[in-house]
């Protein structure tokens, strides 16, 4: 047990374990080793957790703030992330496995978010209603709604919590984060940032655990807003949960993102952003492109070139700054792809390139795969596999493009690649999804709003509309007259 670090949760401005001491290990996918034993909290501490959060929302400091003195607490979070992101990017990665030179990055970018929202706090206005009757006067105003639950996955967790945190706070509102049970040290180190940044006990409180945890959470009576990210399964029962106290809900359920290639393309460019798509972060991505449409007539040059990078990515340890690609995080998705990728070879999948684990690394390495699929109807088509499997398919008409993007259940981002400016516009219109990217790919912005449909969720975050989910408006009528009510049993 030499060298496992020991955390704590963040309750109510202090640091504390689970109220039953309860403990679970967290294992590394670098080297699987156990690096960190982390809270295994209760339902007595999720309760304790949200009453923090409760009291926080309507009293103290923070119920006094001006929406100008929240925006520099924000504000002076962001520049913590920038100022801490090696230690925060060498935990995540120590904990996922992701990139050390993304996970680093990611932590400084991760602070314009809060920049973004530190600057958002103060615009949030009502409006003075033109209403049909004389002397009255009629107004609104947004106000927070209380508690928010957010919960979060391990992957990309400073981005999927800060486009929570970030609307949520600024808006007034107080925040029980649950993060994941894969990855928690992460934001458990975020977390260290909070008091540094002035936020008031009981503002932000993080804990940690399985789905019990997210089960009392979820359903507490004081939650008044649930933003989850995660799997479709969960989500179902997070919705569940949500009738016991009638919260509102905003849910971010992943994808199979269609990369669409016509003919027209700079095929230099789209071979690089599929790659960026399917391969950067291993594949574990929300937004992963993992299902590449190419036009018949560029499908066989692309493929050779995408092949070609594919086969020479550096897999290794990603601490190194020469590595391309790292580990998986856990070994449930290992197992996972193995078994899709045998259901494809069974249903008629021809693997190009990679499809098992690369010789003498171990742990939870999968090399660069990329399936081609002689039709629509092979089940890795429409299953998130979170990890490294680019699957193929052809077509030679604008019309089957739009139909093969648009076939299965997700639709949270796509990518299409052509120089046609009009065929961009109809395909952009014609793709069901929440995100289109246009010559180019995995893109993100604070000022841009992220989501998808159908079965993706619903919802939106990131981007200035995110503020008006963490408010509701509330209509102030003002009698101007100066004559008393004429006629109590006539509604005016």
């Amino acid at each position: 047990m030499d060298g496992i670090q020991n955390f704590q949760m963040l309750i109510d401005g202090a640091w504390v374990d689970a109220a039953d001491n309860g403990w679970f290990d967290s294992t590394s996918p670098i080297d699987g080793k156990v690096w960190a034993r982390i809270p295994e909290a209760t339902a007595a501490d999720v309760d304790r957790a949200v009453r923090a959060a409760d009291r926080a929302f309507a009293q103290g400091p923070w119920a006094s703030m001006t929406p100008s003195q929240r925006g520099q607490c924000l504000r002076r979070l962001g520049d913590l992330l920038a100022e801490h992101s090696e230690t925060l990017g060498w935990a995540e990665t120590r904990d996922t496995g992701k990139m050390l030179k993304e996970t680093r990055w990611q932590a400084r970018y991760i602070g314009e978010f809060f920049h973004f929202y530190a600057g958002a706090a103060d615009k949030i206005a009502g409006e003075v209603l033109p209403i049909d009757k004389p002397d009255l006067m009629v107004f609104t105003n947004r106000e927070p709604l209380g508690v928010v639950a957010a919960v979060v996955p391990w992957n990309s967790q400073l981005f999927l919590s800060a486009v929570k945190i970030g609307p949520a706070l600024a808006a007034g509102n107080t925040i029980v984060l649950k993060v994941s049970e894969h990855a928690s040290v992460p934001m458990l180190e975020f977390g260290r940032l909070i008091a540094e940044a002035g936020f008031p006990p009981g503002v932000v409180n993080i804990v940690t655990g399985h789905a019990e945890v997210g089960r009392a959470l979820t359903s507490h009576p004081l939650v008044a807003r649930i933003s989850f990210t995660g799997g479709p399964g969960a989500a179902r029962h997070i919705i569940r949960n949500s009738a016991e106290n009638l919260a509102e809900v905003s849910l971010e359920l992943g994808g199979k993102s269609p990369f669409i290639v016509f003919d027209d393309a700079d095929l230099e460019s789209a071979v690089n952003g599929s790659v960026a798509g399917i391969f950067g972060a291993t594949g574990q991505s929300c937004v992963a492109g993992s299902r590449l449409i190419l036009h018949a007539n560029v499908a066989d040059a692309f493929l050779e070139q995408m092949i070609g990078l594919a086969r020479g990515i550096r897999i290794g340890d990603p601490m190194a700054d020469d590595t391309q690609m790292g580990p998986l995080c856990t070994e449930g998705q290992l197992r996972h792809i193995e078994a899709q990728i045998a259901l494809a070879r069974q249903e008629g999948g021809r693997v190009l390139t990679g499809g098992q684990q690369p010789a003498g690394l171990g742990g939870t390495y999968f090399e660069p795969t990329i399936i081609d699929c002689p039709h629509p109807d092979l089940t890795i088509l429409d299953t998130e596999l979170f990890g490294p499997v680019l699957s193929v398919l052809r077509f030679n008409t604008e019309e089957e493009a739009i139909a093969l993007a648009n076939a299965g259940t997700h639709g949270l981002a796509a990518g299409i690649f052509t120089r046609d400016g009009a065929r961009q516009m109809r395909m952009a219109r014609a793709i069901r999804a929440g995100i289109v990217w246009i010559n180019t790919y995995r893109v993100v912005s604070p000022i841009a709003a992220f989501g998808g449909v159908k079965g993706s969720g619903y919802g939106r975050e990131s981007g200035f509309q995110a503020m008006f989910d963490y408010t509701r408006p509330k209509t102030i009528w003002v009698n101007t007259s100066s004559e008393p009510i004429a006629n109590p049993f006539v509604m005016r």
